[in-house]
């Protein structure tokens, strides 16, 4: 039980580390392929519409990382 839990959780802790590092590099693609920072329209200028992209760039992107890992 014990050997099954431990490599569960390592399992769990590798994907987690995956997902992030695919999630940041595709954001920095992202930053980089748009013609504006994506951190000053949304941080700084408060434009709405930007941060409701990037709330669905997120949550998209998580579905695709989570099925992709399962």
């Amino acid at each position: 039980m014990q050997a099954t839990l431990i490599g569960d959780m390592t399992g769990t802790l590798i994907y987690a580390v995956l997902g992030t590092i695919i999630f940041i590099l595709v954001f920095m693609i992202i930053e980089a392929v748009t013609k504006f920072s994506i951190k000053k329209q949304v941080v700084e200028d408060g434009n709405i519409a930007v941060a409701i992209v990037l709330a669905a760039f997120i949550a998209s992107l998580g579905m695709i990382i989570s099925a992709a890992i399962h």
